[in-house]
């Protein structure tokens, strides 16, 4: 038995996992916010749920939504800024007194298809989050490939690629301001493409406020994701170009848009250099659960 807990930027899931990889308890809580203190209370008190539930103290994998640096023991690149420069690992060893085992919730989340959802058959699998960020994980033959910086799988803060200049998008983002993106850069792929990104847009396009999944209801929604997948499909051509993974599986809020599966592998195709289009671009089969099931695969059964 394992435990997962997927810590994210409103809520903690955390999860029960067997030997063969079932599920046998969730407990989803909401997550404090700009409190580092509350968040370790948090995340202990979630744990000592399972313990009860599971009536022994297990080993715990950690999705966070950044990068541990071994060598300065802290938390770097998280969105939820209130982590970033703790020692949350450490911290959570000395509270829970066990082993745990820390990756990024991107990482976690590719992990998680790679081993047993939409990626099992394929050795390259490269995990997206579309969601609150935009994240992404690389798996080779069922490793996480995190990189001595731990980068790997980070092209949310890469700039998007050919803003302003993409001639398929029939000048639609030619009167977009550029978007300052909260590590400090301007227009990382992540100020376009997650959904708060996309809602921009939208909103720049129509005129219209709307939250992320209620776009497509608009009059003017084709409009917006004719755009947003343009975006997508150049940032996503970047990966294929660099990487060529057998499948790229997708997450988070904004992917569970049909728009996305019908229009992006030929939008992606005009991108690439020479691509045979074999890479394939699917919705995630277990969804958003598959961040707490990747963060318990981190550990062996």
């Amino acid at each position: 038995m394992r435990i997962g807990i997927d810590l994210g930027g409103t809520k903690i899931e955390g999860i029960l996992m067997d030997r063969e990889g079932n599920v046998t308890q969730v407990i989803r809580r909401a997550a404090p916010r700009d409190h580092y203190e509350k968040t370790l209370q948090a995340i202990e008190a979630l744990v000592r749920e399972l313990d009860l539930l599971a009536g022994d103290k297990h080993p715990i994998g950690i999705g966070t939504p950044g990068t541990w640096v071994p060598g300065r023991s802290a938390m770097k690149n998280c969105n939820s800024t209130w982590l970033n420069g703790r020692p949350l690992l450490d911290d959570l060893i000395r509270l829970l007194n066990r082993s745990i085992r820390i990756a990024n919730d991107a990482d976690c989340f590719a992990l998680s298809e790679a081993v047993a959802g939409a990626g099992r058959l394929c050795p390259c699998v490269f995990g997206i989050i579309l969601g609150t960020g935009v994240g992404g994980g690389w798996v080779l033959n069922g490793r996480i490939l995190a990189g001595p910086n731990g980068l790997s799988g980070e092209w949310g803060h890469t700039p998007l690629p050919y803003f302003r200049s993409d001639g398929h998008s029939n000048g639609a983002e030619a009167d977009l301001p550029d978007r300052e993106c909260y590590c400090g850069r301007v227009n990382c792929v992540e100020t376009f493409l997650s959904g708060s990104g996309l809602s921009l847009t939208h909103r720049l396009l129509s005129g219209e406020n709307r939250e992320a999944d209620k776009v497509a209801d608009s009059e003017f929604g084709e409009r917006t994701y004719n755009l947003y997948t343009s975006m997508l499909a150049r940032a996503l051509a970047q990966i294929v170009n660099i990487v060529d993974p057998d499948i790229i599986v997708c997450g988070g809020g904004v992917s569970n848009s049909k728009h996305l599966y019908r229009d992006l592998p030929g939008k992606v195709a005009k991108y690439t250099f020479s691509s045979e289009g074999a890479t394939q671009i699917v919705p995630a089969e277990h969804g958003d659960a598959s961040g707490a099931r990747g963060a318990a695969w981190l550990n062996p059964a």
